[in-house]
């Protein structure tokens, strides 16, 4: 290497932004101009976006079948158009400021949709701009036909809420309306999809590490637990018979500590199973010692199948319940977990909300860290168009998932894909208005980031053709 100096006239020359030398392809040549016609940009811009199919990487839908055969409640709501409000709403609903009372009899059965209507009305006009209340806005209007609510059609829309509620409306809604090539649900402990090519599946394995010894894992794989070696072996089970059919395997303990785990051997951990499983209150630090034990030994079971594993990072969804001090440690924990185990790929969540600009440095210094913008387009929208602007600049590009409705209510993804398309169309529009790149490199952007990016590291392509074979009902007959 030459000894003489990289002078400033140097970077001008060869960049591409002085008047002379090669024009780079990338950045640099886009720099060169700022863009005079903004409108034609965001068209072109808005046409790729809306005819690029989506994979969504995270859901938390119920088979179809449930949701048609389900009664009066779903998952302790009642099953009518206020269920459409059920989901993360209902956080907004509380922090404004809605009375327990009526907050339990607005999500209860028995009350008339006008009534309901009147118990929600007033916080309404203070409600309906957060992202959460944009995407109900969005959904009910596309699937519904609504522009507006209010006390006049609200019974309208009571009505039309169970009358799409039929045969095949998973696929329309998805599929159809909003260009979603598959789903990757996180049920607890895994969904036995009926539409293994619509929905994929996730295996949960929070309850692994948080309920050592439950019965609720124990009693179908048919193995009575006395030691720790017992809990490996429900472990184990749970892999050999789901992980073959699971896209990747999800840990969302980070609701009750952070992601810290440390790898801890088995015999440092033995005793303190056996007090577990005896029903004695473990000390926090005997607590913490036994959950990393068991987080590792899932983690390395996933990473010997091939299988991402997805934690959760960032914002609580809930209200009145968040330990911002906790959840600032999520990106400095997330460099560990991406050290201590390098060959395992981790999907960190939700971009880490509100500390997003922490995780955008752990995506960009760890080979193994990928970058999941579920739920954060509808937590706070322009965070997320910032995010994203960011990260193209910052990290490199196949790194990133941009969408996951992270949805109980099938019909509220609809909204959501809405608002996430919305924001992919802004960061990209200005990213090319502000000179960073060029149009055609934002056009180029468009399909890693919405589904080649996961079709590449859930290896959806093999998981599809898998699927096709899949039969629940004879496989669980030999169970």
């Amino acid at each position: 290497m030459s000894d003489t100096p990289f002078k400033r006239r140097d970077f001008f020359k060869y960049s591409g932004l002085g008047l002379t030398g090669m024009a780079a392809p990338g950045i640099f040549a886009a720099c060169t101009k700022i863009p005079a016609d903004q409108k034609k940009i965001r068209e072109q811009i808005t046409e790729k976006v809306y005819s690029t199919t989506f994979i969504d990487t995270h859901e938390h839908l119920m088979n179809e079948s449930e949701r048609i055969k389900a009664g009066d409640k779903i998952w302790e709501k009642a099953n009518d158009w206020s269920y459409l409000f059920s989901h993360y709403f209902d956080s907004d609903i509380a922090v404004a400021g809605m009375y327990w009372k009526d907050y339990n009899r607005f999500y209860d059965t028995g009350l008339a949709a006008v009534e309901k209507w009147k118990l929600v009305e007033p916080f309404w006009p203070y409600l309906k701009y957060t992202g959460y209340g944009q995407n109900v806005i969005m959904s009910i209007r596309k699937l519904y036909g609504l522009e507006e609510l209010n006390a006049e059609n609200i019974s309208t829309l009571d009505n039309r809420y169970h009358e799409l509620i039929a045969s095949g409306f998973y696929e329309k809604i998805i599929r159809q309306f909003s260009n979603i090539e598959s789903c990757q649900v996180n049920q607890w402990p895994f969904l036995e999809s009926e539409q293994p090519g619509l929905l994929l599946s996730d295996l949960h394995i929070s309850g692994m590490i948080e309920d050592a010894g439950g019965e609720s894992y124990s009693k179908k794989a048919g193995i009575t637990v006395s030691n720790l070696a017992d809990w490996h072996a429900v472990i184990d089970w749970w892999f050999d018979w789901y992980g073959k059919w699971s896209v990747a395997v999800k840990c969302a303990t980070a609701y009750s500590r952070n992601i810290d785990f440390e790898r801890i051997p088995a015999e440092k951990v033995e005793k303190i199973f056996l007090r577990k499983i005896k029903g004695e209150t473990l000390s926090a630090e005997d607590r913490k010692m036994l959950e990393d034990h068991l987080f590792w030994y899932c983690v390395d079971k996933a990473t010997g199948m091939g299988l991402p594993v997805k934690v959760h990072t960032g914002y609580y969804a809930g209200w009145n319940s968040m330990p911002l001090g906790r959840v600032a440690g999520n990106a400095s924990a997330a460099c560990d977990l991406c050290k201590l185990s390098p060959e395992t790929k981790f999907d960190f969540f939700h971009i880490c909300y509100p500390f997003y600009e922490d995780i955008l440095a752990v995506a960009k210094q760890y080979q193994n860290a990928y970058m999941d913008m579920c739920w954060a387009w509808i937590i706070n929208p322009l965070a997320a168009k910032d995010f994203l602007k960011k990260f193209i600049l910052t990290v490199p590009l196949d790194k990133i998932f941009t969408f996951g409705g992270d949805y109980l209510p099938v019909e509220l993804v609809y909204g959501h894909s809405e608002i996430a398309r919305r924001g992919i169309i802004l960061a990209l529009s200005e990213l090319v208005e502000e000179g960073w790149i060029s149009l055609d490199a934002a056009l180029e952007i468009t399909d890693p980031i919405m589904h080649g990016n996961a079709r590449k590291v859930f290896s959806l392509e093999e998981k599809y053709e898998l699927m096709k074979k899949l039969d629940w009902k004879q496989l669980n007959a030999n169970v």
